[in-house]
């Protein structure tokens, strides 16, 4: 028990007692697990996925979809390693319509170079889990996922598992059928998850990046308009993804290869026959192109918004959206100019994904504000 004091005795002016020296924030802290690492986990699986996505544009453009006809997740994973293994995925390779129809002069050393291009593709897919899987594991072992992220952590990994099927019910399309490509309609659904996947995992390593307590403050101070504005956006942007998905799934770039007009007209000779128009070259690209110019003008309507905004972080995050907005439009007119050469193609695909990870961004600051000091502002 500590002694008695004189009333006159200044207040803090001997050592801390016990009770002032008690520790704050000790549940708050307990809550918060390993938010640093986890983000950092998160940019290794975003940086992976956008690899992915473009060493899928670059096994779609070399028509390399097709040259593995089986599915087998673990034997899979072990690449022909002599002459008779090689003949023997060759042999399997000249069974199906691709290869009858369209590549039946190929030689071996030919499907060599396919064959590589699915097979890494695979590989990726398969090191994506396993980059997912132990960092998850780990994390939960030691307990350091903060509360309410087990179920969202989770959900990528079902995802992930979900795309890999998907990417077999894709290539399935090809074998079982006597095609000599993919779905295209599929290639569409393979292609829109992954940038699902990609954007959960932008939004949540945002989440990450600033406290729980931040973001509740912040919300409070969300700005509706800009936020409906951009979720908009986002959405339009999504759907000219999977049409981009459905131009590149049946070569529909190198059929009409003017600008502004598609074989001298403002709508295309096939663009009567409207059956299954995702089908028909005409149609796709037509639709596909006036889709960008719409998507475009929605964007500028959405930057002279945001503009406007009170949070200088939000008025840049817009300014770069647009930025971007406006390249990828360039890209896509110069696609078309160059017959979808590979090389900007890619390109193409590559500023898509730019594209919409700076939409996502725009569309956070406008739900979560960054606050800013009045010399900021």
């Amino acid at each position: 028990m500590s002694g008695k004091r004189s009333i006159f005795e200044e207040v803090g002016s001997d050592a801390p007692t016990e009770r002032s020296t008690a520790e704050t924030g000790v549940i708050d802290r307990g809550r918060r697990g390993a938010r640093g690492a986890i983000r950092l986990w998160l940019y290794s699986l975003f940086a992976l996925v956008v690899v992915m996505i473009v060493v899928g544009g670059l096994t779609r453009l070399t028509d390399s979809g097709l040259s593995i006809t089986e599915w087998n997740l673990v034997t899979g994973t072990i690449p022909p390693l002599n002459l008779a293994d090689w003949e023997a995925e060759f042999a399997k390779y000249q069974t199906i319509c691709e290869f009858t129809q369209q590549n039946y002069s190929m030689t071996l050393e030919e499907f060599k170079v396919i064959y590589w291009w699915e097979w890494g593709h695979r590989q990726l897919g398969r090191f994506i889990g396993v980059v997912w899987a132990l960092g998850f594991l780990g994390f939960a072992v030691a307990r350091r996922i903060p509360a309410g992220w087990t179920g969202r952590l989770l959900l990528l990994g079902a995802l992930g598992g979900a795309q890999g099927a998907i990417g077999w019910w894709m290539v399935s399309s090809g074998v079982t059928e006597c095609r000599t490509d993919v779905s295209n309609l599929r290639l569409a659904v393979h292609l829109g998850l992954a940038f699902v996947i990609l954007g959960v995992i932008a939004w949540y390593a945002m989440m990450l990046g600033r406290e729980e307590r931040d973001l509740m403050q912040a919300r409070r101070a969300k700005e509706r308009k800009l936020y409906g504005l951009s979720t908009g956006l986002l959405h339009f942007a999504f759907l000219q993804i999977i049409l981009g998905a459905l131009v590149a799934g049946i070569d529909a770039g190198r059929h009409y290869t003017d600008w502004p007009l598609m074989a001298g007209q403002v709508f295309p000779d096939r663009i009567a026959a409207f059956g299954a128009w995702w089908e028909d070259p005409g149609p796709v690209q037509f639709i596909h192109r006036v889709s960008g110019y719409l998507l475009f003008i929605f964007g500028i309507v959405a930057w002279l918004r945001g503009r406007r905004s009170a949070h200088a972080h939000t008025r840049v995050a817009f300014n770069a959206m647009m930025i971007a907005l406006t390249g990828q439009l360039v890209i896509g007119i110069v696609t078309v100019l160059m017959a979808a050469h590979w090389h900007v193609a890619i390109l193409h695909q590559l500023l898509a994904v730019v594209l919409w990870v700076l939409i996502l961004r725009a569309r956070f600051l406008s739900l979560y504000p960054r606050a800013q000091s009045l010399r900021g502002a």
